[in-house]
């Protein structure tokens, strides 16, 4: 009996924590760890201040990456949104090293959604060096993006 009653406890503990840690465990281990190069990255907000703006604290655009980037904005439950998730992850492997691609969930990341008023997903930012950032709503093809990529972020 004993040993029956500590394997439940075991189980529930057990469920307790991953049910505390879950959640948090995507940000601590996004922001915890080096992120693979050729990967695309999930963003949140403290990543999206420290990485790309800090809308926080001041209202003129300046990016602060070193590299260009596209931000997918994204739900989902979203169709487009599933269909281009695929696109974007060939994408982040074929431009490695020339962009970063990050993604951000707008059921999540309200905030981020709002600052890109993003009323219809999926909602793509590119981001060039110099320069605004350019809207790109809805869902295309991997050559749409790849022109996208080539013409306006890499000025090739």
């Amino acid at each position: 009996m004993k040993k029956v009653l500590a394997m439940v406890a075991f189980v529930m503990v057990s469920v307790i924590v991953y049910a505390f840690n879950d959640g948090s465990k995507i940000n601590a281990d996004q922001q915890g760890k080096e992120v693979k190069s050729g990967e695309v990255i999930v963003m949140n907000k403290d990543m999206f201040i420290k990485d790309v703006f800090d809308y926080e604290n001041t209202k003129e655009w300046k990016y602060k990456g070193n590299k260009p980037a596209i931000i997918d904005l994204y739900a989902d439950w979203c169709g487009p949104c599933r269909m281009t998730a695929p696109i974007m992850k060939s994408l982040a492997k074929e431009y490695d090293g020339k962009i970063v691609i990050y993604k951000v969930n707008v059921d999540k990341e309200k905030e981020l959604a709002a600052l890109f008023n993003a009323t219809s997903i999926p909602l793509f930012v590119f981001i060039p060096m110099n320069g605004e950032p350019q809207l790109f709503r809805g869902a295309a093809d991997k050559a749409t993006y790849q022109k996208a990529i080539d013409e306006f972020l890499l000025k090739q």
